[in-house]
C-alpha cells in the first residue's frame, strides 16, 4: 500500500501532469507549424527587405551609373584616335562640352602621359599602381577612387579603359577623371527607407562617394565577394557613430563600381519584427490558453473533488466514519457515484465494527469468567492443601505442602490480576508484586517473628506468558528467605524490581545469616534456575546490603504488548 501511495503521490504521475502532457502532445503540431511559419516569415521579410534595399540603392545611384557607364563608352570611343598631334586639343574639346569631367588622359603602356585635356600630376610609380596593373593584366575597365595621386582639384574618381594595339597587346589606358559632385547619389527617393544613406565603392571596396559618410563604418571585404557571386549582399553592422544599421550592396557597373545602402536597423517595435513575431505568438498564445482552459476545467470538474474525497477517506482511515461526503452532491455524476460508494463503504465498516465489538465484548466477558473460575479453583485447591497441612504432624510433609500451596497461590494471583485488570493481555507488574508478597507472607504459618517487607518496583506492563515464570521465581525466592533467614527470628524482606534499558532485574534479599557454605541443592534452587532460563535470563546469588542473601534474576526487558481497543457493546 505504501508503494502505491509513493507512486500515486509523485508529481510526475499526477492527473494534472498527465493531462498537461497529453494536451501538449495534441497541440504540439500547431505550435511547430506556428514556429515554421514564423521562420518562413522572418526569411521572407529578410528577402523582401534585401530586395527593397537593393532596388532603392539602384534607383538612388542611377545618375552615377549613367555617368560612369557613359564615361566608359566615351573612353572606348576616344581610344583609337587619342594618339597624335591633335590629341590634347581633341580631349580638351570633349572635356569642355561634357560637364562633370575634370580631365581626360591618355597613358602609354609604361604609365606615362601621352596627352591630356588638363594638367596631369606626375606619378613615377603609375605603372605599378594596382589599377594600372589590372588594366595591363587584361581588365577592360577599372574605377579607382584612390588612384595614387590627385588628378583633380576637387574630390574625383578615376575611370580607365584598356588600350590595345592592333595585335591585341597592351598599349596603355584611356582615363577620365569624374568629379564626385557629378556622380553623387540621391536621397530624395521614395523607394529609400527613412534615414537611409547611399554610397559608391570602387572595385577595391573603397567608398568614394556617399550621401553621408558617417552612416558607413569600415565593413569587411566579405560583402564584395558575396555581392559579386550572389548579385547582392545584406549584412548588419554599425556606422561611424556606433549605431546599429543594416547594409545592402550590389554591383552598379560591372565589377568596378558597387552601390552600398545604409539604413537604420529595424527595432523590436518595427513591423519587420512584429509581423513574424505575431505569427509565432498567435499559436503560442492559443496553445497556452487551451492548456490553461483544460487544466482549469480539469481542476474544477475532477481534481478538487478527488482531493475532497481523499480528505474524507483520510478521516475514515482515522476511524471517524460519521463524516459523510455531502459536498459531492454538486459534483459530476461519476464523482457522485464514487462518493456514494465511499459512503456505503463507511456504513459497512461501521456495521462490521459494531459486530466485531459485540463479539469482542462477549469474548472478553467469557475470558474474564474463565480466569475468575480458574482463580477460584486454584484457591479451592490452596484451601484444601492448607487444611491438609494443618492435619499433618511431619515437619517435612508440612513444609512440602506449604511450598506447593504458595506456588498455587502465585498462579491464582496471576489469574486474579488478569480478570480484574482493564486488559486481559496486560498486567502492571508493580501492584502485582506488592499483592503477591503480601499473600505469601500472610499465608506462611511457620514464621515465628515479625517480618517487615519493602517492595520497590519500576513500572512495567508485562504479558501473562512472561509473568508466570517471573511470579513463580519470586515465590521460590521469597519462600527460601522465609525458611532459611526469617522463620525463627523474623527480619526484613526486600523485593526490588528495576528496569535498566534493555535489561530488567528482580532482586529479593533478606537480613539473615547469608548463604550457606558449600554447594546448595534443592527443589527451590532447581526451579529458580528453570524459571531464569525460561525468561532467557541469568540467576545470581550475592550478599545483600543488610548482610543476608540477595537472589537476583537478570533478564531481557520484555516489550509491552500492543494496546487493543476496549471492547464495548451496543
Amino acid at each position: 500500500m505504501k508503494s502505491l501511495l509513493g507512486r500515486g503521490a509523485g508529481a510526475v504521475g499526477s492527473i494534472r501532469v498527465r493531462l498537461a502532457g497529453a494536451l501538449f502532445l495534441a497541440l504540439l503540431p500547431v505550435l511547430i507549424l506556428g514556429v515554421l511559419q514564423s521562420v518562413f516569415a522572418f526569411k521572407a521579410e529578410a528577402d523582401s527587405r534585401r530586395q527593397s534595399l537593393e532596388l532603392a540603392a539602384g534607383r538612388s545611384a542611377a545618375i552615377a551609373r549613367a555617368r560612369i557607364e557613359a564615361a566608359g563608352v566615351l573612353l572606348q570611343t576616344l581610344g583609337p584616335g587619342s594618339v597624335g598631334l591633335e590629341c590634347t586639343q581633341r580631349l580638351d574639346t570633349v572635356k569642355q562640352r561634357l560637364p562633370g569631367y575634370a580631365n581626360l588622359i591618355r597613358f602609354d603602356a609604361y604609365g606615362r602621359v601621352s596627352c591630356a585635356a588638363a594638367t596631369t600630376p606626375p606619378d613615377a610609380t603609375r605603372a605599378n599602381r594596382r589599377w594600372f596593373q589590372r588594366l595591363a593584366a587584361g581588365s577592360h575597365m577599372v574605377v579607382a577612387s584612390i588612384p595614387g595621386v590627385a588628378y583633380a582639384d576637387e574630390p574625383a574618381v578615376l575611370t580607365a579603359v584598356r588600350a590595345e594595339k592592333r595585335d591585341g597587346r597592351f598599349d596603355g589606358a584611356m582615363a577620365a577623371v569624374l568629379t564626385l559632385s557629378s556622380i553623387q547619389p540621391e536621397t530624395a527617393n521614395r523607394y529609400l527607407p527613412g534615414g537611409a544613406e547611399v554610397a559608391l565603392a570602387d572595385s577595391e571596396g573603397h567608398v568614394f562617394a556617399a550621401t553621408n559618410r558617417r552612416a558607413f563604418g569600415t565593413p569587411s571585404m566579405a560583402w564584395r565577394d558575396q555581392a559579386l557571386h550572389g548579385g547582392s549582399a545584406l549584412w548588419s553592422g554599425r556606422d561611424a557613430d556606433d549605431r546599429p544599421r543594416d547594409f545592402s550592396a550590389a554591383p552598379l557597373v560591372g565589377q568596378e563600381v558597387f552601390v552600398i545602402l545604409s539604413a537604420k536597423a529595424p527595432g523590436l517595435a518595427s513591423w519587420a519584427w512584429l509581423n513574424p513575431m505575431l505569427r509565432l505568438l498567435a499559436p503560442l498564445l492559443a496553445f497556452v490558453l487551451a492548456l490553461a482552459a483544460v487544466l482549469y476545467a480539469t481542476e474544477q470538474a475532477v481534481i478538487r473533488w478527488i482531493v475532497y474525497l481523499r480528505r474524507v477517506a483520510a478521516i475514515y482511515a482515522r476511524g471517524r466514519f460519521t463524516v459523510r461526503p455531502l459536498q459531492a452532491e454538486r459534483a459530476p455524476p461519476e464523482i457522485r457515484e464514487l462518493a456514494a460508494t465511499l459512503d456505503d463503504m463507511a456504513a459497512g465498516i461501521v456495521a462490521r465494527d459494531a459486530s466485531l465489538r459485540d463479539s469482542l465484548g462477549e469474548k472478553d466477558a467469557l475470558m474474564r469468567e474463565i480466569h475468575h473460575r480458574v482463580k477460584n479453583n486454584l484457591q479451592i485447591i490452596s484451601s484444601l492443601l492448607n487444611m491438609q497441612q494443618r492435619a499433618l504432624t511431619d515437619p517435612a510433609a508440612r513444609t512440602a505442602l506449604n511450598d506447593t500451596r504458595q506456588r498455587i497461590t502465585a498462579l491464582a494471583q496471576i489469574y486474579r490480576a488478569l480478570y480484574q485488570g482493564p486488559d486481559l493481555k496486560r498486567v502492571d507488574l508493580r501492584p502485582f508484586l506488592e499483592e503477591l508478597t503480601a499473600l505469601l507472607l500472610a499465608g506462611d504459618m511457620s514464621t515465628g517473628g515479625a517480618i517487615r517487607t519493602e517492595v520497590h518496583a519500576d513500572p512495567l506492563v508485562i504479558d501473562p506468558d512472561r509473568l508466570a515464570p517471573l511470579a513463580l521465581f519470586a515465590v521460590e525466592a521469597i519462600t527460601n528467605a522465609q525458611k532459611h533467614a526469617l522463620a525463627e527470628r523474623g527480619g526484613t524482606l526486600t523485593v526490588d524490581f528495576f528496569v535498566r534499558g534493555e535489561e530488567a532485574e528482580l532482586a529479593i534479599g533478606d537480613d539473615g545469616p547469608g548463604a550457606p557454605m558449600g554447594p546448595v541443592e534443592g527443589v527451590g534452587r532447581t526451579l529458580m534456575t528453570a524459571f531464569a532460563r525460561q525468561l532467557r535470563g541469568k540467576l545470581l546469588f550475592d550478599a545483600s546490603p543488610a548482610g543476608g542473601l540477595l537472589v537476583r534474576l537478570v533478564f531481557p526487558t520484555p516489550e509491552a504488548p500492543p494496546v487493543e481497543p476496549a471492547a464495548t457493546g451496543t
